[in-house]
């Protein structure tokens, strides 16, 4: 039966061929044909939802107490710039904490981190839900942090164990609509709990749904950590084993798929389980290139936090809004966030395959990709940018219009515009630092969460005593002039970034062969020779020129 695919010509008759049908260079298949990873996609998309609703608690827990905040400072009897601080605390520890859970989950594997991310955060709300003191409410608030922030880390290094680049940003916005329904449903709740049952029911609610979800994570979440369980065919060590993993392995052996034993010693020579170390992820903070991306990445989430943060006591203030209305005013905010985790990702996706095939660069999935040659900072932030400055210049309208005090539906319109182009464009820039760090997705992410919760850390502190001061309009004008001023280094890490990558790839080779040649050696007894630079083996060869020169001569005498 003839097929009704279109043939394949050979590469070297095409050109003779002008009617032949010619497969785009990025679709065709790479060298490489080893799975990626061995769990099938269904299971894939369970993990990365359950992941996803586990990473929601961190968001959450900043939005859902923000309506909130009025009555709290009146029942500790507090002023609104000392209840603010609980918040400023709150961003601080959201960004260290995944310094210490990233790089135990690098070396432990994913779930016993989860284990102990959830064990603090249960214990911290059950002591923010009984307490009624200010010091207490601080203290608490910065171990809820540093439970639920780890999560958010551990989220995107379980998306890199499971997926390539090329389909990450589909899964990474599978992740982001979890992490923007914190947001936009946080406020709320929180503004509804507060209203009628009083803030401290807040946390009860989040000491509940926490619980429920810990039950199922503790039962049903596979170890993924490729430097636990590989490609996912190395069977994880009873810490790491989960009810389904347990299952899994009883079926791969019943089908006769045997686990290869050497690759099991090598993956195990990595496993580690010990006190948590934050080099890794400082050592990416201090990486030139990560640099500029967590910087500028950092910025875009301290706009979101002077905006998220002054919109209780602007509202209650300018419009007389109680708690339940305030909460509702943080719902265009996220409806804008939501809607950019659903078309974000499938123009990042895009934007990428265009470039592979401008490039002729393979884009295949579930196979790994070395990304070396690829202008994969160009692919990301063609999109990132254009979404910036919307989100600049719709964050100047928002200050001004609340400044004159206009008609509601001009701060809740602009408000939408400014939650979709910054949600949108930080996604963007949270795959890129998974792409140039893709062998450490957790402690990337780590370094992301460290400099975004900083900064942001600041915005909350100084945004409330600015606009006083300052006023509203001239408040949010600054700091969306501040961003601009910056702009110029994503152009830059656009033009530079490939050549950083590839000349830093250049140096961990040279040391990878240093270190193997070295082993080798040590292995035969012999002493490794030491690498040369390029100017030693100048010099080398130039000896060598003269020493033949001087041997010729002396025969040409003899």
């Amino acid at each position: 039966m003839a097929s009704n695919e279109p043939a394949q010509v050979p590469e070297q008759d095409q050109a003779s061929q002008p009617n032949a049908v010619i497969e785009p260079i990025s679709e065709r298949p790479v060298a490489n044909d080893v799975p990626y990873s061995t769990f099938p996609v269904w299971q894939k998309k369970a993990i990365v939802l359950s992941v996803s609703m586990a990473a929601v608690f961190s968001p959450m827990s900043t939005t859902i107490y923000l309506p909130a905040l009025n009555q709290v400072a009146s029942d500790l009897h507090v002023t609104s710039s000392q209840i603010n601080l609980t918040v400023t605390t709150f961003l601080i520890l959201q960004g260290i904490a995944p310094m210490m859970t990233a790089g135990f989950s690098d070396g432990a594997g994913r779930r016993p981190a989860y284990i102990f991310c959830f064990v603090l955060y249960i214990a911290a709300d059950i002591g923010l839900a009984l307490q009624r003191d200010y010091a207490a409410l601080l203290v608490l608030r910065c171990l809820q942090s540093a439970g639920s922030s780890g999560t958010v880390a551990l989220c995107n290094g379980v998306v890199a164990d499971l997926v390539t680049s090329a389909e990450r940003g589909m899964y990474i916005g599978y992740t982001s609509v979890t992490s923007i329904v914190g947001p936009l449903i946080g406020p709320i709740l929180g503004g509804l709990i507060a209203q009628y049952l009083g803030w401290w029911w807040i946390f009860w609610i989040l000491t509940i749904w926490a619980g429920a979800l810990f039950v199922l994570i503790l039962l049903f979440l596979p170890e993924t950590c490729r430097k636990v369980v590989g490609d996912g065919s190395i069977p994880p060590p009873k810490l790491n084993q989960s009810l389904t993993g347990i299952i899994r392995e009883r079926n791969r052996a019943k089908a006769g798929i045997l686990v290869d034993t050497a690759q099991q010693d090598a993956v195990r020579k990595n496993y580690k389980l010990g006190f948590p170390n934050p080099v890794s992820t400082l050592r990416i903070a201090m990486d030139k290139e990560a640099a500029l991306i967590l910087f500028c990445g950092g910025l875009i989430v301290s706009l979101l936090y002077a905006v998220t943060t002054g919109i209780p006591s602007l509202f209650a203030r300018i419009y007389g809004f109680d708690e339940l209305q305030l909460g509702l005013v943080y719902i265009p905010f996220g409806g804008g966030s939501l809607i950019s985790a659903f078309t974000s990702g499938k123009l990042i996706d895009w934007n990428y395959r265009r470039h592979a095939i401008r490039n002729g660069f393979p884009t295949t999935k579930n196979r790994y990709q070395d990304l070396t040659g690829f202008p994969v900072e160009r692919a990301r932030l063609e999109i990132s940018l254009p979404l910036l400055y919307l989100a600049v210049l719709s964050l100047i309208g928002y200050g001004w219009v609340l400044d004159y005090q206009t008609n509601l539906a001009g701060p809740l319109i602009l408000l939408f515009v400014f939650g979709y182009g910054a949600m949108a464009a930080f996604q963007v820039m949270m795959i890129l630092m998974v792409d140039v760090f893709p062998g450490d997705a957790a402690a990337a992410t780590a370094a992301n969460n460290l400099f975004r919760c900083l900064l942001g850390a600041g915005s909350t502190a100084v945004v409330v005593p600015m606009i006083d001061r300052m006023g509203v309009g001239w408040t949010y004008t600054f700091a969306s002039l501040v961003w601009i001023a910056f702009s110029p280094l994503l152009w830059a890490l656009m033009k530079y970034g490939p050549q950083w990558r590839k000349d830093k790839k250049t140096k961990v080779d040279a040391k990878e062969k240093e270190a193997k040649d070295k082993a080798e050696a040590e292995t035969r007894g012999e002493k490794a020779a030491p690498s040369l630079t390029p100017e030693e083996a100048r010099n080398g060869e130039n000896m060598e020129e003269t020493e033949k020169e001087v041997l010729g001569e002396a025969s040409e005498k003899r």
